[in-house]
């Protein structure tokens, strides 16, 4: 495995699915917590990317447990975002979606009513897209005859969606995104920018276990779609970084440059605790209908560690 024997594990971050949010020139790692994922998200911190310190959330390490909100396990997949001075965390728990809000990106992230987004069915993976016209989008995942991707249309309260505004767009349908074959494909991990006028959607594709479990991208000229997949291959995937199971992450930039903050299984033969890694990329490719293409450089990738 590349970059294997470059690897310590005891200041290794073990956090999948995760996301980093940056504010006033401070990046914040949180994701899936790979020893207590029934507690809640702890936090970590670094100013270039590199050397990370944590955990650091106001709780212990924690930014959120699970005392202050909706949810007493299975705590997957955050997301957090600003808005004026108060800072959001959309994040799974119990199979649904709820919203946190915190004065700081350290937490406590706290709800005042503690309740889900959505009240039928099971859905996960929440990502919350505000557009230039104000409107905010709940790209999610929703668990119906496999994990789908699906978007709505928020409330400005974050307290609910619209009604009326939920549609599915994307399922597993490439042969890239079920080389297995199961019965319950998965996409999942939804990760949504606007470039020239286009959006992009990053996703990630197989079980999580599988070790082609890889990121793919879809291409739309609204939110709401319709969303047209880019190629037929993953775009990042262990043929990229020779680590299997790349993928379900956030995009990110630090001055110019792109990056995908993904997970990867822990080694060749072993799932978990999952690895935190970035991966950059680049926007150097434009294809016959002016749509731009990331180009990752999977042998760049860097695993994330805590310097002492």
């Amino acid at each position: 495995m590349k970059n294997k024997q470059h690897l310590a594990d005891s200041l290794s971050i073990f956090a999948a699915d995760p996301t980093i949010f940056e504010d006033n020139g401070v990046y914040y790692l949180y994701g899936t917590d790979g020893d207590q994922p029934n507690q809640g998200f702890r936090v970590y911190r670094s100013s270039n990317l590199t050397h990370w310190e944590g955990p650091v959330g106001a709780n212990n390490g924690f930014a959120l447990i699970k005392d202050d909100v909706f949810g007493d396990k299975g705590f997957w997949a955050p997301h957090v975002w600003k808005e004026g001075n108060i800072y959001y965390m959309a994040y799974t728990a119990n199979e649904n979606i709820a919203i946190a809000q915190s004065s700081s990106p350290l937490g406590p992230f706290k709800q005042q009513q503690q309740a889900p987004l959505i009240t039928e069915g099971k859905q996960i993976d929440p990502f919350v897209y505000r557009d230039d016209d104000g409107k905010k989008y709940l790209y999610h995942v929703k668990l119906q005859n496999g994990n789908r991707i699906f978007v709505a249309e928020l409330n400005n309260d974050y307290a609910s969606i619209k009604s009326g505004t939920l549609v599915e767009i994307l399922d597993a349908s490439l042969p890239w995104e079920n080389t297995d074959n199961v019965s319950w494909p998965v996409v999942e991990g939804p990760t949504v920018i606007k470039r020239d006028n286009k959006y992009y959607l990053f996703y990630s594709a197989n079980d999580f276990r599988n070790p082609y479990y890889a990121v793919g991208l879809a291409v739309a000229d609204r939110p709401s779609g319709p969303w047209v997949k880019y190629g037929n291959e993953p775009l990042l995937s262990v043929n990229h970084t020779s680590w299997p199971g790349t993928g379900h992450g956030d995009v990110f930039q630090k001055n110019n440059q792109w990056f995908y903050i993904c997970h990867t299984h822990n080694s060749a033969t072993a799932v978990g605790p999952r690895r935190t890694a970035i991966v950059p990329f680049d926007w150097n490719l434009e294809d016959e209908n002016g749509i731009k293409k990331p180009v990752f450089r999977g042998e760049s990738i860097q695993f994330l560690q805590i310097y002492p």
